[in-house]
């Protein structure tokens, strides 16, 4: 005896084949509904009790038979609406379809929309038309689709299964667009910009690499968007951004995925201070637009995105959260030190830049739960920005965090090219051999040496901002295929 599978494909394959031996194309090449399934609600609404006559597409969820009459819940991407099909109306045979329409199905529908006894909008079908068969039944009705990994891999049963699913990437895509509504008004122009690239620079990543056949080079994905808009800035244009996947070959976790969408724009004759007063008021903007509201529930906590957010320098942040002033340390292994009697281990010889990276992710991170942005890091951590006035230890940047994640990134950019040069260098020879290393790109550099205006630049993780908006734990709940590990075999 087969599989339950096996009997439900059976017996709508042998629906299918009783639907084409009475002429009936279960799979037909178009179907034209005047009306999505919300709009048909607010013609409902405004025009009475009984309305004009509408036609709807979309997937059975639901089938319930009394007698001569049947209702079907129908369902498209606007949301769901009832549907009767009456014997007496339809007449014999074209109510006879109804046996060979399963949960699952797409059908399109005509009929006069009314308002039911319990005030449900409904359609009174004249017209039924099978759109596609399903061969496989959906996830259990009541219950829905809850293993986690099949979620993933088979994000359309997810989809059709869960609403608050179809709810995240709806509002995903509303965020996106509002990010790019909110920029284009402050005067950027959106750009795009190669993902291979014959140097993997813009960020401490390990990149994957790729091998083009027709060139016979390696090639590598962008780890970051930075320095091909910073490019355009030294080419006149004064305001740029791209929304783009970049592709860091590292580890995954609930804030991390292989690839992720990344926001970075560039501002000529800016510095960290106005990329601070940008950061909050997008998120403010953004949030606004597609909540209504500038508060937000986020891991347990009621998060206000309304400016101005908290600014606190690194320095202090480490040294009250911990008891440690790094500023105390000039040198890696005197720090490496005092951070083991802290009991903070970290392996093999960490560089001075890594050591208070090592401090913030354990000591400052945890508390930062309102909006607060990190300003002011040590020159080791980073080779783009500029030197902080007043301090050459220190370089303009910050970072903002939200219940201790981190939303973003930005600079007072560096533009002086023998400064950056000599940056990367040191670089390479502190972190010689570790697989996340700025390079010194020729081109890039060869590009500053013409001239790059004082920038200010930010990037922003769109993926977390889906995460804060919609209240999503895991990055891989706001990514419709998040990368996953090979399927095991059962």
């Amino acid at each position: 005896m087969g599989s339950r599978l096996d009997r439900v494909t059976e017996e709508r394959s042998k629906s299918i084949e009783d639907l084409r031996a009475r002429g009936i194309d279960p799979f037909p090449h178009v179907y034209r509904p005047t009306f999505s399934i919300h709009d048909t609600h607010a013609l409902c609404e405004c025009e009475g009790e009984r309305t004009r006559v509408v036609s709807i597409a979309g997937r059975v969820m639901a089938k319930r038979k009394m007698g001569k009459m049947a209702f079907l819940d129908v369902r498209d991407t606007s949301g769901k609406i009832q549907v009767c099909l009456r014997k007496d109306l339809l007449g014999d045979e074209r109510y006879g379809i109804l046996r060979d329409i399963d949960i699952g199905d797409f059908v399109g529908v005509e009929g006069e929309l009314f308002l039911t006894k319990t005030e449900e909008v409904t359609v009174e079908v004249t017209s039924l038309t099978v759109l596609a068969k399903s061969f496989r039944p959906l996830p259990e009705k009541w219950h829905g689709l809850v293993d986690v990994e099949t979620r993933y891999r088979q994000r359309y049963l997810d989809l059709v299964s869960n609403e608050e699913t179809r709810r995240t990437f709806i509002l995903r895509s509303r965020i996106v667009s509002a990010t790019r509504r909110f920029l284009d008004e402050q005067g950027y122009l959106e750009v795009e910009t190669p993902v291979l690239q014959a140097t993997a620079g813009g960020a401490l990543a390990r990149p994957f690499m790729t091998h083009h056949h027709a060139l016979d080079q390696n090639l590598y994905l962008r780890v970051a968007l930075e320095l091909a808009l910073k490019k355009l800035i030294v080419g006149g244009i004064d305001r740029v951004y791209e929304l783009g996947r970049v592709f860091r070959n590292e580890g995954i976790s609930v804030r991390h995925n292989p690839e992720f969408t990344l926001m970075e724009c560039y501002c000529a004759y800016a510095d960290y201070e106005d990329m601070m007063d940008l950061t909050e008021r997008l998120f403010a903007f953004v949030a606004q637009s597609v909540l209504g509201t500038t508060r937000v529930e986020f891991r347990g906590r009621s998060v206000d995105l309304t400016p101005p957010w908290r600014r606190v320098a690194l320095r202090d942040a480490v040294r009250e959260a911990s008891g440690l002033d790094f500023e105390e340390y000039s040198y890696a292994r005197s720090l490496h030190e005092r951070m083991l009697q802290l009991g903070v281990q970290i392996e093999g010889t960490p560089g001075r830049g890594r050591l208070i990276d090592e401090l913030i992710s354990t000591f400052v991170e945890p508390g930062l739960d309102q909006p607060t942005f990190l300003l002011d890091y040590p020159l080791e951590m980073s080779p783009f920005p500029k030197k902080k006035r007043g301090n050459d230890r220190l370089v303009e940047r910050f970072e903002a965090f939200i219940c201790g994640l981190e939303f973003a990134n930005a600079f007072t950019e560096l533009n002086d090219p023998i400064d950056q040069r000599e940056r990367l260098e040191g670089q390479l020879r502190e972190r010689s051999g570790a697989d996340d290393v700025e390079v010194a790109d020729e081109d890039f550099i060869e590009a500053m040496e013409y001239g790059m205006p004082p920038t200010g630049g930010l990037g922003i993780g769109i993926d977390r901002l889906v995460m804060l908006l919609t209240g999503q734990e895991s990055i891989r709940d706001v990514i419709l295929f998040p990368q996953l590990r090979g399927k095991r075999d059962a």
